[in-house]
C-alpha cells in the first residue's frame, strides 16, 4: 500500500515558506538561494523514501504510474536545484518551484486515493 510520511508534508511546508521569504540583491539573495536549496533536499529525500506500489491486481498499474510520476517529480527537483543557485531570474525559478509543490500535492492526493481504493477492495466496498 502506498504511504506518505508526515516528513514529506513538513518538508513541503518548509520549502513553501522558504520560497516566500524576501529576496533582495546581494548577500540576502545568496542566503535565500541556499535556504531554498536546503529545503529542496528535504523534499527530495522525503519523496524518494516514499513507499509506492501495490501487488493487488488492477491497482498495480496505478501504483506503477504513481511510481513513475514520483520519479519525474524527483527529476524536476534535481533540475531546479541547480537553477536555484545559478539563475539570474530568481522569480521565474521560484514560480516553477511553487508549481512543482502543487504537482507534488496532486501526486500525494493520488497516492491517498490509491490507498483508499486498496482498503475499499479489502473491505468489500460499499456493496
Amino acid at each position: 500500500m502506498p504511504t506518505t510520511t508526515p516528513a514529506l508534508a513538513a518538508a513541503m511546508a518548509g520549502l513553501d515558506a522558504a520560497l516566500d521569504a524576501p529576496r533582495r540583491p546581494g548577500i540576502p539573495l545568496g542566503n535565500w538561494r541556499w535556504e531554498v536549496r536546503r529545503r529542496m533536499a528535504g523534499v527530495r529525500d522525503a519523496l524518494a523514501s516514499e513507499a509506492s506500489g501495490t501487488d493487488d491486481g488492477w491497482l498495480a498499474a496505478r501504483g506503477g504510474t504513481a511510481f513513475r510520476e514520483r520519479n519525474q517529480l524527483l527529476e524536476r527537483l534535481t533540475t531546479l536545484g541547480q537553477r536555484v543557485l545559478e539563475t539570474p531570474d530568481v522569480e521565474a525559478t521560484r514560480i516553477e518551484l511553487k508549481r512543482l509543490l502543487a504537482d507534488i500535492g496532486h501526486h500525494l492526493q493520488r497516492l491517498h486515493d490509491l490507498a483508499y481504493d486498496e482498503v475499499e477492495i479489502e473491505l468489500g466496498g460499499s456493496e
